[in-house]
């Protein structure tokens, strides 16, 4: 069974990550309301099934919040994956969204990494701070253990990049962790181990 469970509790917040890589129900509740609506999207075009509960201290502002998130989230994928046997492993996207056009790539090789290439021409969408997408997908990818490149080629507005983004990266990574036949269990390289 490809899902995971994983519990986060620390001074600053207390999160709760259920994933089925795939599918099943949504339901996000992490006090900040813009990152509910990018992780929504993260869960129904990445054909995941997918549970966030954070109670954090958003009274100072939403990084923790946000950050610890990302960190549960990407423990989540390392648990639900295992050893990776069977998954495709890379996967790639190049999105469209009105004026915006967002290319993302992943390879879960086990060695993290982000490039993150794309600029938010407002620091804040309502009340969340923009920057803080970076934060989450570099805790995302530290825990993970993925190769993640995000690319904006183009944008002006910074609901329409960050939205992109979040629907770019799902997709790339629901073809990255899907099982490949091909396969038939094996581990997706010449190594043996990811």
């Amino acid at each position: 069974m490809r899902t995971a469970e994983i519990n986060r509790k620390t001074a600053e917040t207390d999160v709760c990550v259920r994933l089925n890589l795939d599918g099943g129900g949504t339901h996000i509740d992490t006090g900040v309301g813009f990152l509910n609506h990018m992780l929504t999207l993260f869960s129904a075009h990445g054909g995941f099934g997918l549970e966030v509960t954070c109670r954090g201290d958003t009274d100072v502002d939403d990084h923790h919040s946000v950050e610890d998130v990302g960190i549960a989230l990407g423990a989540a994928f390392a648990e639900a994956l295992g050893e990776k046997r069977g998954i495709k492993r890379y996967g790639s996207c190049i999105l469209p969204m009105d004026e915006t056009l967002i290319l993302t790539a992943v390879d879960f090789s086990g060695r993290p990494h982000l490039t993150f290439d794309a600029s938010m021409p407002a620091a804040k969408v309502g009340t969340f701070d923009t920057e803080l997408v970076e934060e989450f997908w570099l805790g995302f990818v530290r825990n993970a253990g993925c190769a993640l490149h995000v690319r904006e080629i183009s944008g002006n507005n910074t609901h329409h990049i960050i939205e992109g983004i979040f629907k770019s990266a799902a997709r790339t990574i629901g073809s990255a962790v899907a099982e490949d036949p091909a396969l038939a269990g094996r581990i997706p390289s010449t190594k043996g181990v990811l």
